[in-house]
């Protein structure tokens, strides 16, 4: 039994290994591209549209709902970078139905780099709503000696997207895969249905998690135009 789908190695030469977490994250990457231009191709704005056009515009629509009852600001801007967020950790987590399948937020080195996406997103957003100045200052909040706390809350935030994501997709695995060794008739379809229901509330947590941590370094900036447009 696995742990991490970054043991599975296909390919070796020397120190460069081919994994799991490789192949399967490229796979996703390339399932997704193709997916959306399969769908997005012969895109029509009439009332008759397909069912595929239908679902993608269902799936953007409540991610867009989100977004904005969250951030309280226009979706827009953070549409592109919440809604790929949440199509890949969804799509890598209910592909778990598949056999011979492993999925890559089960491995730390891809949920540590989708918590670093968001911790890059954060001040980059937070930058452009109200400038370098403007965005420093929010770690002097409420007073410059809370600096060193509001960086490292910054960090630990970081950390617990990585592990929560990583904790809970890898544990799903370990318990699956002991019960399938144990009872390998019903356990196993129950945890399975388990696991899909589980993947997509972890991946819609993220991507919650994320919007959270992106508009409140943006609306600070707001607050503090708002204050001083009414003065």
């Amino acid at each position: 039994m696995n742990i991490s789908p970054d043991t599975v190695i296909y390919w070796q030469s020397g120190f460069f290994k081919l994994n799991a977490t490789i192949v399967f994250t490229w796979l996703i990457m390339a399932l997704l591209v193709g997916g959306s231009w399969l769908i997005t191709r012969r895109l029509s704005t009439d009332t008759h549209m397909s069912r595929w056009q239908n679902r993608l515009e269902a799936v953007i629509e409540m991610i867009q709902g989100q977004i904005e009852e969250i951030s309280r600001q226009p979706p827009g801007r953070y549409l592109p970078f919440i809604g790929t967020l949440f199509l890949f950790i969804v799509v890598s987590n209910i592909l778990t139905i598949v056999p011979w399948y492993h999925p890559p937020t089960g491995s730390l080195s891809t949920t540590t780099a989708l918590a670093l996406c968001v911790f890059v997103a954060v001040p980059v957003y937070g930058i452009a709503q109200g400038g370098v100045v403007g965005y420093l200052k929010n770690y002097l909040q409420p007073t410059p000696f809370m600096l060193p706390f509001n960086v490292i809350g910054e960090l630990s935030r970081t950390l617990a997207l990585a592990v929560r994501l990583f904790g809970n997709i890898m544990s799903g695995s370990i318990i699956g895969a002991i019960l399938l060794s144990v009872t390998p008739l019903f356990f196993p379809v129950v945890m399975q249905a388990l696991g899909l229901i589980t993947g997509v509330i972890q991946a819609y947590i993220f991507a919650i998690l994320a919007t959270i941590y992106i508009a409140s370094a943006t609306r600070a900036h707001q607050g503090e135009e708002s204050g001083r447009s009414d003065g």
